[in-house]
Parts: C-alpha cells; sequence; structure tokens
C-alpha cells in the first residue's frame, strides 16, 4: 500500500490542530481554577525568549493552512493574529480545521515535486512538494503544538 501526500497532510494536520484545540481547554480549566485571565495564559511563555502561548497557536494554525495550501498548489488563505481570548483561539483553530479539511485529495496528491516557495524575512526558501511537507511544515507543526 502507497501512502499519498494527501494522507500525509491533511489528516495529521487536521488531528494535531485538534488535539492542540483539546490541550487548549484543559489550559484553560486549569487556568480557571487559578483565577487566571485568558490574557495572561494567552501571553504566557515557557521562558522569556520563547514566544507566547497565543503566538505558538497561531504558528501552529498557519503551518498547517498554508502547508495544506502550497501543496495544493494555491494562495494560502490569511488569518489575522488579532486573538486575545481563549474563545478567539479556539475559533481560529476551528477555522484552520475547517480550512484544511477544504482540500481534497485530487489537489494534493501529486504534489511530491511540486515546487513550493515560501518568502521568509531572511528570503526565499524553495522545496520540493514531499520535503518541504516532510522536512518543513510536519516538524515545525508539531513544535508549535507541543511548545503551545
Amino acid at each position: 500500500m502507497t501512502l499519498s501526500m494527501y494522507q500525509a497532510s491533511v489528516p495529521v494536520f487536521a488531528r494535531a490542530l485538534g488535539n492542540l484545540a483539546h490541550v487548549l481547554q484543559k489550559g484553560e480549566a486549569h487556568a480557571k481554577s487559578k483565577n487566571v485571565s485568558d490574557e495572561v495564559l494567552l501571553q504566557t511563555r515557557l521562558i522569556p525568549d520563547m514566544l507566547p502561548l497565543i503566538k505558538q497557536i497561531q504558528i501552529a494554525c498557519d503551518m498547517a493552512t498554508r502547508g495544506a495550501a502550497r501543496l495544493a498548489g494555491v494562495e494560502p488563505q490569511s488569518f489575522e493574529d488579532n486573538e486575545t481570548t481563549l474563545a478567539q483561539a479556539q475559533d481560529r483553530i476551528a477555522r484552520a480545521i475547517a480550512y484544511v479539511n477544504s482540500f481534497t485529495a485530487e489537489q494534493i496528491d501529486g504534489s511530491e515535486t511540486r515546487t513550493v516557495v515560501m518568502k521568509m524575512r531572511t528570503g526565499e526558501m524553495t522545496f520540493e512538494g514531499q520535503a518541504y511537507l516532510f522536512g518543513f511544515t510536519i516538524p515545525n507543526l508539531f513544535f508549535h503544538c507541543t511548545t503551545a
């Protein structure tokens, strides 16, 4: 049996974000039991030089949504980074999951050799689809979900 690019991306992205939503619910319950506000929790960092929780959530969502779009060869949908409450963070995750799930196998399968170009602050990064999925998107998605 072969594994398609779709099977290795969309379900993995959606599951990771679903797990992130679940962990965030647990964190919210704990924070509320300690009288920690949404704003304080969302701005919490593991250590001073790391990004805060909300930024980890935003980046995880962006990894999944942009990853699916780039593999499909379409311009990624933009999500504003303006969440200030846990409900807004959960909504962003839900919108990201819905967006990722909107892609079909026909759009993504065969993208192993599709050229993916990303504009970064330091310049452009170019990948072939398979290297982009397994060497960039999945590791970064899991890193930011885990860090969150």
